[in-house]
């Protein structure tokens, strides 16, 4: 089972042990990085181990390799020499582990470790990509066979991502640490199990502490929301694909409801720059169930072997379930649009209302069926006019741009507005879909952005007194209806009376 190390990056010692006492039921390991600490603060390192309680790793992290000790060698190598000095027959009281990099050739420091049970770890840090060879630079990376070999790698495309998967499986017949740094490599570290990788890190987020890694997790995030410790080589494997992915309360919905049930299942992200790159990543994975978000719900269309007939007059699927025969798809957004939108306004149907919707993409179209089907009238408004047409005329809709003249038609439309984009969503904040509308107080605004709670465009229509939602409503409850596509049964009702639908 693969462990998880917190990595502590406080200035001072006391700091680093505030932090470990937090987050203590979460870890197995513990690494100090000495390179984080204030210069007077490293004379106290020897302690460290014995002060912690649980097995620490000893690391000096070079900036060449991402860390902060800017000295000289010579005098990273004294600090090694301190922490390990005086070593004790009580291992306990050692450091377990010391992580040193497959350039550093000191016999006796590596001598002093092995003396007093300390662990070797040997790695190396690779931020411009992802190595082509990287299962051979591990086997070639240790010096003596009871090293544990440790990759640390940046991927910057999916398809980076997968060669770490790839490469992973090629090494066998020893420890190893393999991880992927930024966005692209989380996966890689919520999914060390099925890497076989010996540990995966986590690091607190507070103000004060410098950053362990590009892509750390938080612990209680780690192992509570994407459920770190239960994850096995048996465990199904559910995700969500989009780009470029920054906000997304799926994860916590899905985890939390296996958690719940004892169900050995976990939902993780996958950032995605290319379709095609992703799909290759899930069969390699097998995953068996994925929602898709921006700006795949069309893409997915050709590389499906059979939809639903909601995708089939839409033109956009949201859910994927694997099968003998390959991808089904399946469209969740379109009851939970309608459902979220009803109970909004205290209404069966639409029927003599106008409706306002901003955007053309996969949310569009499921909003516009489903307006369509209650007998509501709408007006498409988006950037591109062709791709409003073309949303539109199944619908004898009306559409135009998003532009004053698009805002002054939207008054006669004004009875509900949807805005269906990711403009607002985080982390730009900032957006505004339709600047040029000014909002009468009459208007029941639903945005289907949910981080932040609030956008601008939210902000504005409340600010002018109208009745407004954001897309979380909306995005619980497709989900209710995606668990039972990936699961094969309804989402459990002792679950779902304690969400605030």
């Amino acid at each position: 089972m693969a462990k998880m190390c917190l990595c502590l990056t406080g200035k001072t010692i006391a700091r680093d042990l505030e932090i470990l006492n937090r987050y203590r039921k979460y870890a197995d390991i513990a690494e100090l990085r000495v390179d984080c600490l204030e210069p007077d603060e490293r004379f106290l390192i020897r302690r460290f181990p014995e002060q912690a309680g649980m097995p620490v790793i000893l690391s000096i992290r070079r900036e060449t390799d991402g860390g902060f000790f800017s000295g000289g060698e010579g005098s990273r190598v004294a600090l090694f020499s301190k922490g390990l000095a005086y070593a004790e027959a009580d291992r306990r009281k050692n450091y377990a582990y010391l992580d040193i990099e497959e350039d550093f050739n000191v016999p006796s420091i590596e001598e002093a470790a092995r003396t007093f049970g300390t662990r070797i770890i040997r790695s190396f840090h690779n931020f411009g990509g992802v190595d082509e060879d990287l299962a051979g630079r591990m086997d070639r990376l240790r010096h003596v066979g009871d090293e544990i070999a440790k990759a640390a790698v940046y991927p910057k495309s999916i398809a980076d991502t997968l060669r770490i998967y790839r490469e992973a499986a090629k090494v066998r017949g020893y420890d190893k640490i393999i991880l992927g740094m930024g966005r692209f490599g989380t996966n890689t570290r919520i999914l060390a199990e099925k890497l076989g990788s010996f540990l995966s890190y986590a690091s607190a987020r507070d103000s004060d502490l410098r950053e362990a890694a590009p892509g750390h997790l938080d612990p209680k995030e780690l192992v509570e929301v994407y459920r770190f410790r239960k994850i096995t080589a048996h465990t199904k494997l559910l995700g969500i694909l989009g780009y470029p992915l920054h906000a997304t309360s799926s994860p916590p919905f899905f985890n939390h409801a296996f958690t719940e049930e004892n169900i050995d299942a976990v939902y993780v992200p996958f950032p995605a720059d290319t379709l095609e790159g992703f799909l290759e990543i899930a069969d390699a994975l097998n995953l068996e169930g994925v929602s898709v978000t921006v700006p795949y719900k069309e893409q997915v269309l050709p590389f499906l072997a059979r939809v639903s007939g909601n995708v089939q007059s839409v033109g956009a699927c949201n859910t994927m379930v694997r099968t003998p025969e390959g991808w089904a798809g399946y469209n969740t957004d379109i009851r939970g649009f309608s459902d979220s939108l009803l109970g909004f306004i205290g209404r069966k149907n639409l029927a003599g209302r106008r409706i306002s919707i901003i955007g053309a993409g996969g949310a569009a179209r499921a909003a516009a069926f489903e307006i369509s089907r209650l007998k509501g009238k709408a007006l498409i408004l988006n950037r591109t006019l062709a791709r409003a047409q073309r949303l539109a005329q199944p619908y004898k809709f009306i559409c135009a741009n998003v532009d004053p003249e698009g805002a002054d038609m939207m008054k006669k439309y004004s009875d509900i507005i949807v805005q269906t984009t990711s403009v607002g969503m985080e982390p730009d904040i900032s957006g505004d879909p339709m600047p040029d509308y000014k909002f009468t107080g009459k208007e029941k605004v639903m945005d289907l952005v949910y981080k932040p709670e609030e956008t601008v465009f939210l902000k504005r229509a409340a600010a002018a007194g109208c009745q407004v939602i954001n897309g979380y409503d909306m995005l619980i409850i497709q989900a209710v209806y995606q668990y039972q596509f990936f699961m094969g049964t309804e989402f459990p009702a002792q679950l779902r009376s304690r969400i605030d639908l």
